[in-house]
């Protein structure tokens, strides 16, 4: 399956990297984002259709960004983060910072 996988991102110009050995920080973020996403989507709902799981995940998406504060942004939403970011016109770390 992996070899597969490899050859498909291959082709289809697709760069895969890995986090290095025993340093299991370097990937939290998007499973912190799984792990949301599965519990108040996939887990949260019966589907019927792929449409119907596009359309509730925009939704959710929607909201994620742009209404639920995020702890690790001072508790506001990323696209509020976002515009303080780039009215002050400070990079990510400075801003983060």
């Amino acid at each position: 399956t992996a070899q597969v996988l490899m050859d498909w991102c291959t082709a289809q110009g697709v760069e895969l990297r890995y986090i290095q050995s025993g340093k299991p920080n370097q990937n939290a973020y998007i499973e912190r984002f799984n792990k949301t996403y599965r519990t108040e989507v996939l887990n949260a709902y019966l589907f019927e259709s792929l449409e119907q799981i596009r359309e509730i995940t925009d939704i959710w998406l929607s909201r994620y960004n742009e209404e639920r504060p995020h702890e690790a942004l001072g508790n506001l939403p990323p696209s509020v983060y976002r515009e303080a970011c780039e009215r002050a016109q400070l990079s990510h770390f400075e801003c983060a910072t």
